[in-house]
Parts: structure tokens; C-alpha cells; sequence
């Protein structure tokens, strides 16, 4: 067997069954999105066996999209799981014969709860298709299978009408992406959309910071003590007015200077760069790294330019940003 070819020819099959799918899409399928975009409820998205498998990932997709959705098993449903459903719902069934017990079983009980069923089947003249308010006619599909049985464009097919489904919900919602941030608030963009620099940064008595008429001794001690490699220098009102870091104690050093005849005006850097406090973290991040000389701090102020923190570039990417 040359393995290569056969797994073209699965994949061939495969882009055959959508390319063919193309050709169905119909007014049944604008019902359909009418029908979800109006439901005042949830979706619910039911299938057994390879098609609850496709059921699980379109309700998935639906619900971090913006169209609140869930899978529900037609068999757990006949045991307690219906109690879910109301007629303000929108259900949608998958199944490629339209024949499944399990399914069928169940169709009964949701017309008596009066909720529309969209269903998703290559057999218009089955069960499933005579119960449903509106059917989604995928036509008779090869499956990649040998001996077409085993589900497997019938799956592809269900799963893309579903990310057809979500995708054009999303246009028509006018979903933003910081909504989608919103629902994957653990995912890098997620991260990069909510977290804030007051989220990420040293503050209260973590915060490394020192007045201007301190000595050099305790403006040491503060950097070593807080771990942040840099100390902000405030004024009497708390305001930021220079940064001393790690580097502008080792050049002081390198120039063979006592660095305890200084004062930490002679040293600071008395334009430093800031943030503030209300930007998101990500903007620290890229301000951070793309100067034509990195840094990996900043000061982090308020509105009324007090310093309320500092960021380092070590949390932000600890954190996945």
C-alpha cells in the first residue's frame, strides 16, 4: 500500500463531500440562521455517536462566538437531561440517516415542549427530517471509509455547516473581539485583551520606590529588597520624577565612581518611560520590547501621575502574554 496516496485520497474525498455540500446551501440553511439569531433561549445541539461528537464541537464553537449553545446527549435527555429544554430554545439534531433511536426517541418530547428543531441529515424522507421545523439536506455523501460506512465526511461536512453557522452569527451580532477575549480569558488572546498593567504589577508594598532626597543606601536596599531590578523616584506629592536601575548603578561602578558620595538625582534617569495603570498589559510588553534598546520595567502611574506601581517584562511572560 502506498500509504501517501491513501491518505490523499481520504482527504480528497473529503474536500469532495464540501466541495458538494456548496452546492446544497439554500434557503433552509438562511432559516436556519434566522431561526438561531431570533431564539430568545439557547441552542441546544444534539447527535449521537460520530455525530455528538460533531454536536459537542458546534456547540462549542457557537457558545465562545457570542450564540449561547449546548450539547445534549439524546440519551441522557430521556433520563432527567430534557429538563434543559424550553420553548424559547432552538434545538439542532444531527444525524446523517435521520434512523438513530436514540434521536428519534427523543423528537417527540421536544415538539411537546414546542421548541423548533433544525435538523442536519442526508435523508430527507427520515424520521428526523419529518419531525423538524427546518432541515439542512447534506445529500447523499461518500464517506472516506473503504466501505463507506464508518462516519467520516458526513462528520466534516456537520462540523463546517456548524462553523458556517457560528461564523455568520457572529457578522450578524456584530461580535467584536473583545468579546471573544471575554469568553477565552485563559487563552493568549484573551490575556492580551483583559489583562491590565494593574493586574500584572508590583504595588502596594512590593512596589520599589524611593523619594528624591533619600540616600543611596536605602535606594540599594529597596532594589535588592523588592526584586525588581530598578527603583521609581518620587517627588513629595508621590509623583513620578526618575528611574534608577540596575544598569545605571553599574555604569556609576564601571566609571570607578563612590557611588555613596552620590545622590540619586545625579544618577537617575530623569526622563524615564511609564505607563499607566488602566493600559493593558500587552501594551507594557510591546513598549518594552520593541525600543531600539529593550528594557524589561516600567513605572506604572495613575491618572493624577502618581506611582502606583512597576511592571516587569518577567511577569508578562510568565503569564503567557
Amino acid at each position: 500500500m502506498n500509504i501517501q496516496a491513501e491518505i490523499k485520497k481520504v482527504i480528497d474525498i473529503e474536500i469532495n463531500a464540501l466541495s458538494d455540500i456548496k452546492k446544497e446551501v439554500s434557503r433552509e440553511f438562511e432559516k436556519a440562521i434566522n431561526a438561531i439569531l431570533n431564539c430568545r433561549g439557547k441552542v441546544i445541539i444534539t447527535g449521537i455517536g460520530k455525530s455528538g461528537i460533531a454536536a459537542k464541537k458546534i456547540a462549542s464553537t457557537m457558545a465562545s462566538t457570542g450564540t449561547p449553545a449546548i450539547f445534549m446527549h439524546p440519551s441522557e435527555a430521556m433520563h432527567g437531561d430534557l429538563g434543559i429544554v424550553n420553548s424559547s430554545d432552538v434545538v439542532i439534531a444531527i444525524g446523517k440517516s435521520g434512523e438513530s433511536s436514540e434521536l428519534n426517541t427523543l423528537l417527540p418530547f421536544l415538539k411537546k415542549i414546542k421548541v423548533k428543531i433544525i435538523s442536519i441529515t442526508s435523508n430527507k424522507n427520515s424520521p428526523l427530517a419529518r419531525t423538524s421545523d427546518i432541515v439542512i439536506n447534506i445529500g447523499d455523501i461518500k464517506e472516506a471509509c473503504p466501505f463507506n460506512l464508518a462516519p467520516t465526511s458526513s462528520v466534516t461536512v456537520s462540523i463546517v455547516i456548524g462553523d458556517a453557522f457560528a461564523v455568520v452569527l457572529m457578522k450578524l451580532r456584530n461580535f467584536k473581539v473583545e468579546e471573544f477575549a471575554f469568553f477565552h480569558p485563559g487563552g493568549r488572546l484573551g490575556k492580551r485583551l483583559n489583562l491590565l498593567v494593574s493586574d500584572i504589577m508590583l504595588c502596594g508594598m512590593e512596589n520599589p520606590v524611593v523619594n528624591e532626597y533619600d540616600n543611596i543606601h536605602k535606594m540599594l536596599m529597596v532594589i535588592t529588597e523588592k526584586k525588581a531590578g530598578a527603583v521609581s523616584v518620587i517627588d513629595k506629592k508621590s509623583r513620578l520624577i526618575g528611574l534608577v536601575t540596575d544598569y545605571d548603578i553599574r555604569r556609576i561602578l564601571e566609571k570607578g565612581k563612590d557611588i555613596f558620595k552620590l545622590k540619586i538625582n545625579d544618577i537617575m534617569n530623569k526622563k524615564p518611560i511609564f505607563i499607566y495603570e488602566n493600559e493593558k498589559a500587552f501594551t507594557a510588553l510591546e513598549m518594552m520590547e520593541k525600543r531600539e534598546k529593550p528594557i524589561t520595567i516600567l513605572p506604572v502611574i495613575n491618572k493624577k501621575k502618581i506611582v502606583v506601581g512597576m511592571v516587569r517584562m518577567h511577569d508578562l511572560i510568565s503569564i503567557g502574554l
